[in-house]
Formats: structure tokens, C-alpha cells, sequence
């Protein structure tokens, strides 16, 4: 299976087993789509911003010592958007409705990133 379609498979999965997820995309740190999965209206500036965000969260946690990012959560009046590293090449950003539940979210984001990783891993990159 191709890169792209297996990174597609999981975001369907995260949505699946998380209630309250809109929408998926995972990135490049380049900010170039690997796969989109449900509604997002521009997909390349979701993904470029992604990786902006991405960047500017690894840069922070280094300058105050608090270790290595875990992920970055935003949250606004009308739910939350999650980004998090998939190993060294690979942003996952995930968004969620009001009322969605942050914990399981977080916890589904991440296990999701470690297997985004894996699979970017195994492909070689490609």
C-alpha cells in the first residue's frame, strides 16, 4: 500500500474511534499534503500552517527546557484543533467540535502520531 493511502487509512480510524474528530490532515514538515480526510475547505494552508505551528511549538519548548513536544492544543469558541509530531517527518493536525472530549482526543492523537511515524518509517520517507 502507498504512503498516502495507508497516512488516509489511520485518519479514518483516529475519526472512527473518536467521537467528536471533524476532520484530519496529516502534513510534510514542509507543509505538503500527504492525505486530507474529511472537510477541510483548504487543505494546502491547513497543512502549511501546520507545519508553521509545528515548528514554532518544538522552538518553544526548547527555549524554556520542557523537553521534547508532545503536541499543541488550540482551543476556540467553536472546538479545538490538536497538531502533533508523527516522528521526524510527518504533522498530524486533528479537529474537533465543541463538547468533543479533550482527553480521549489526545490520547487517540498521539497514539495515532506513533503509528503515522511508524508507517513513515517503514515507507522510507517516500
Amino acid at each position: 500500500m502507498e504512503l498516502r493511502e495507508e497516512v488516509l487509512k489511520e485518519l479514518i480510524l483516529l475519526r472512527e474511534r473518536t467521537p467528536g474528530i471533524g476532520s484530519g490532515i496529516a502534513c510534510s514538515v514542509d507543509g505538503l499534503v500527504l492525505a486530507c480526510e474529511s472537510g477541510f475547505q483548504s487543505a494546502e494552508q491547513t497543512a502549511a500552517l501546520s507545519s508553521a505551528l509545528l515548528a514554532l511549538s518544538r522552538r518553544m519548548l526548547s527555549l524554556i527546557g520542557k523537553g521534547a513536544l508532545e503536541e499543541t492544543v488550540v482551543s476556540g469558541s467553536a472546538g479545538f484543533a490538536a497538531f502533533y509530531a508523527a516522528g521526524p517527518t510527518i504533522v498530524l493536525a486533528v479537529v474537533a467540535e465543541p463538547g468533543a472530549n479533550l482527553g480521549l482526543l489526545r490520547l487517540e492523537g498521539r497514539k495515532t502520531a506513533a503509528k503515522l511515524a511508524a508507517i513513515a518509517s517503514e515507507s522510507g520517507g517516500k
